[in-house]
């Protein structure tokens, strides 16, 4: 009997761990600022599981939005102060990333199994809203962190199931402003918690003042190289460039990418202007791109991966004071822009705008005819 027990519990643990497995995304995201004040935020998108068709989405002054509840759209209604632009999901208005005309950013980022949102509660379902409505409704309501601190207390955030996942979004939030000012909101044992983000660094799980806590371990990491040493009369030097940061974690798992984020971006060349910023940032993402094969998820059935190349979906680069957005796709590596400051946001509809006109590679041709 007993043993009949533990096969049980172990077939449970390894279906539970399946599911989350089958769900884990490793999406990172860097804040830089600029010796002009200008800042930079920007963020790579990782889902192996399947590809989330996301496309640019121009949404208006004045839309009106419902906030989702377990009952269905019967949450809290709003209507839109700012446009703004996001960046939707899997063909519908619920957004991983965006900015609105005022330049407040915020990036949704994947949290398994610390995110626990408050208990729904039916005779507050008009103040209700669930994971999926966050990014739009502080884009839409907020034009700078400290508005975001003083009324996020105010709405109730409840667990809704996505039924792509079969479970709810399990989410905490990267918010940043102009100012280069950035917090983190996350939603722990049914409480708020918003948490100041100094170094303007996420990436998931477990909790961010866990992650700020683990940087302790690495106060060793330097840009300047190690100097070389005498022991018993013979010279031990540094074999090449970079050994000031042996002991940097190279794997994927949220700690380690946390780690390397904060290297990366402390440790920026000079960045005068905005423009030159987006190119660093671009650059840095790039040591979080994750291959198709590597990621948890990329297992799943061919048909959910077919037409995928890369777990990092997509990557953006938001100018928070030039008010632009700029990205590439796993299928194209050419860098595209939105200026939001030549967007009509009066329009009364969303106006959505694929990604990639064509999901292949835009390659010049150089060679001589």
């Amino acid at each position: 009997m007993k043993a009949g027990r533990l096969v049980s519990a172990l077939v449970c643990l390894m279906m539970l761990f399946s599911l989350h497995s089958r769900t884990t995304n490793a999406c990172t995201g860097i804040r830089l600022i600029v010796q002009d004040g200008s800042t930079v935020y920007g963020r790579t998108m990782e889902w192996g599981t399947f590809d989330l068709n996301t496309r640019v989405a121009i949404i208006p002054r004045g839309h009106g939005f419902t906030g989702l509840t377990p009952e269905g759209y019967n949450g809290k209604k709003w209507q839109a102060k700012y446009g703004f632009v996001g960046l939707d999901m899997m063909g519908k208005d619920i957004f991983g990333d965006g900015m609105n005309e005022k330049g407040l950013s915020v990036g949704l980022f994947y949290h398994p199994g610390y995110a626990i949102y408050m208990e729904y509660d039916k005779a507050q379902a008009d103040n209700t809203i669930t994971a999926v409505d966050i990014v739009s409704y502080i884009l839409s309501q907020f034009a700078s962190i400290d508005e975001v601190k003083r009324e996020m207390g105010n709405v109730r955030v409840v667990p809704v199931v996505e039924k792509a996942l079969g479970i709810p979004v399990q989410g905490h939030w990267m918010v940043t402003e102009p100012s280069g000012m950035s917090i983190v909101i996350e939603y722990l044992d049914k409480e708020l918690h918003i948490y100041e983000n100094p170094l303007g660094v996420i990436t998931n799980a477990p909790t961010y003042d866990w992650h700020m806590t683990n940087l302790s371990n690495y106060v060793n990491l330097s840009a300047v190289a190690l100097p070389a040493k005498n022991i018993e009369g013979l010279n031990f030097a540094p074999l090449g460039a970079g050994s000031g940061m042996i002991g940097l974690p190279g794997d994927f798992t949220p700690p380690s990418r946390f780690v390397r984020a904060v290297a990366w971006s402390q440790t920026v060349r000079p960045l005068r202007k905005s423009d030159e910023a987006v190119y660093e940032l671009f650059r840095i993402l790039d040591n979080f791109n994750l291959p198709l094969g590597s990621a948890e998820g990329s297992d799943s059935v061919e048909t959910d991966l077919e037409g995928m190349r890369s777990s990092t979906i997509w990557t953006t680069a938001w100018d928070l004071s030039g008010k632009v957005l700029y990205f590439h796709t796993q299928h194209n590596r050419r860098v595209r822009k939105v200026e939001l400051s030549r967007i009509d946001f009066s329009k009364k509809e969303i106006i959505h705008i694929p990604l990639d006109d064509k999901k292949e590679q835009d390659i010049k041709d150089l060679t001589p005819r």
